[in-house]
């Protein structure tokens, strides 16, 4: 486990809810990979809190499903298997085609300009050492289109859903990032998507969702099996 500098904690609000949000976001941020040994002394000297909303929050954690206990009851960053991300993909493919579906009737011209802008980012995120986005932003690109999406689809429901989703699909694509930085291959596919939106048409629009959908689930779960059956193979 390897930290950098500590966030600032506020002592004027809750110590717990600080403690868990500056981990959260190393997380989902990579910080703290997927794998990674979450080690309570290391940890309490790096926030420099007490052990006792440290623990709070890793419980919290734990119920995110961000972390995960090992077969020795120490405590790691959640990894996630070929099934789980077949399954967090499945639970994708229907939500977000009743998201585009709403978004093609309630999107507002500000959500489709936000949506649009979050294409062009993507599409200027061109894979050279010439000011491109890095593998993380990238996936900061990603989750805002996916979320503005749901958001334009007018349902709060759907939105909620969705989001505690994307948590875990943070942690699958910081997972396979790692070993293979092209698995995220989201230019195209967004701007047809975006344009699909445009023409108003629930069916156009859930079929260029679902291609964007199935090609990512084949990529990524190709992926984690390779990474799986390297791993078995140096054992």
């Amino acid at each position: 486990m390897i930290l950098s500098s500590p966030p600032s904690i506020n002592r004027g609000k809750s110590l717990y809810e600080q403690v868990y949000q500056a981990l959260r976001s190393a997380i989902l941020a990579g910080s703290l990979p997927p794998g990674d040994r979450l080690v309570e002394t290391q940890l309490a000297e790096w926030l420099q809190v007490s052990r006792t909303p440290l623990r709070e929050a890793l419980r919290q954690l734990q119920q995110d499903g961000l972390v995960t206990a090992d077969v020795s009851g120490g405590l790691r960053v959640t990894t996630i298997t070929a099934d789980d991300a077949e399954e967090l993909y499945d639970c994708r493919l229907a939500l977000e085609a009743l998201a585009v579906a709403g978004a093609c009737a309630n999107a507002t011209p500000k959500q489709l300009e936000a949506i649009a802008a979050c294409v062009v980012k993507a599409e200027g995120a061109i894979a050279n050492s010439h000011g491109s986005l890095p593998p993380e932003s990238l996936l900061d690109v990603d989750y805002q289109f996916h979320h503005l999406i749901a958001e334009s689809s007018g349902n709060r429901r759907l939105v909620s859903l969705l989001d505690s989703l994307f948590d875990a699909m943070a942690l699958l694509r910081i997972q396979t990032l790692q070993q293979n930085p092209n698995v995220l291959d989201i230019r195209l596919e967004h701007r047809q998507i975006y344009e699909a939106i445009l023409t108003g048409d629930p069916a156009v629009a859930v079929a260029a969702i679902t291609e964007h959908l199935k090609a990512s689930k084949v990529r990524v779960v190709t992926e984690i099996e390779s990474t799986q059956a390297a791993t078995v193979a140096k054992a």
